[in-house]
């Protein structure tokens, strides 16, 4: 029985470079049944809200959701009494119960010089950046009047647990926890509960305790001395697109939101919809291509599919493949065929 993939196309560039994705797929020998929805600013326009119960079912039923990106300025608004495409990503991570998303950084050699960062600054970089996804500020209780606003950042033992579990079995060598604990309460919870996690269950796993404003400054200047950052989910939202300058651009980025065994996980790329060049065929698919292949790897144990992904898109930046983001003059079909004559 083929798996069944519910893909949301969502807004702005989405369209353009989820459909190449399902030809990558088609080219490694998946056999999917694919199900479409509308999603985030699409889905506003067309049922005023960024995500119906209709795609809350399908996406539960599902083995795995593909989701390109959403928002843009048509729906950007600061009236909390209006919907916005990015309470449709928030709405479908805590209804598939996702805690933990993981973003994997590689810069690769092919692409060394389009990182504004020097060569042997970032040479050697290989880290995964482990965000906790269900609580924190953005999930905290909000209040708003004319003069005054508030967000409520709380943190629960559980959810620190969890997501440390995830962190110490992703490890090769070492956990940084990033964290403000000079300063924020529910940051000190976090690096109490990590340190019982990592005593308790991971000894062997180097840890260390990094205050997130150091991180920002090491994070560009000696990446290659991170292994594993687990973070709270604002910290972590912040850290992994700074961490997209490593790779030369957000474009190369992808990431997998994963919940519980048997839930469906959700695999996104990390840039967002690019509404100035949305309709002009010049998007880079390769953060999406990659995105499929996490989905390949973690949600349907395809591994070996998932390396051939990997394998054809580092090949095809070897061979000299550039789309505009990475200082070239490729397009998306031009990318796509590049990478499908490395499959």
């Amino acid at each position: 029985m083929a798996s069944k993939i519910i893909l949301l196309p969502g807004d702005g560039i989405g369209p353009e470079i989820i459909a190449p994705t399902l030809e990558v797929l088609d080219a490694v020998g998946t056999e999917f049944d694919y199900e479409e929805h509308l999603f985030g600013g699409a889905s506003i326009d067309e049922y005023g809200t960024a995500l119906t119960d209709e795609t809350v079912a399908a996406c539960r039923s599902a083995d795995a959701v593909l989701l390109a990106c959403v928002g843009g300025p048509k729906w950007d608004t600061t009236d909390p009494s209006k919907p916005r495409p990015e309470q449709g990503l928030l709405g479908l991570r805590k209804a598939l119960g996702l805690y933990a998303n993981l973003r994997p950084v590689r810069p690769l050699p092919a692409l060394y010089d389009a990182s504004p960062l020097k060569r042997e600054i970032i040479d050697g970089t290989d880290l995964l950046v482990v965000r906790e996804l269900t609580g924190g500020i953005y999930f905290g209780e909000k209040t708003r009047t004319k003069d005054t606003a508030s967000d409520i950042c709380a943190y629960s033992r559980l959810e620190i647990e969890r997501i440390a579990r995830v962190a110490f079995r992703a490890a090769r060598r070492k956990v940084t926890s990033v964290d403000k604990a000079n300063v924020i309460e529910t940051s000190r919870l976090w690096r109490e509960v990590v340190r019982e996690i990592h005593q308790a269950e991971f000894p062997d796993v180097t840890l260390e305790h990094v205050l997130v404003d150091n991180a920002a400054m090491q994070l560009v200047s000696n990446p290659a001395d991170f292994d594993v950052i687990v973070t709270e989910n604002m910290f972590g939202d912040i850290l992994s697109d700074e961490a997209a300058t490593l790779t030369g651009s957000i474009g190369m980025l992808p990431s997998a939101s994963l919940g519980e065994p048997g839930t469906p996980g959700l695999f996104e790329p990390v840039h967002g919809s690019a509404p100035d060049i949305a309709g002009q065929g010049v998007a880079n698919p390769l953060a999406m291509f990659l995105s499929a292949a996490m989905m390949l790897r973690y949600g349907l144990d395809s591994e070996a599919q998932a390396s051939a992904i990997e394998f054809a898109v580092d090949r095809a930046l070897a061979e000299g493949l550039r789309t505009r983001d990475l200082g070239g003059s490729a397009d998306t079909r031009a990318a796509t065929q590049a990478v499908l004559s490395n499959l």
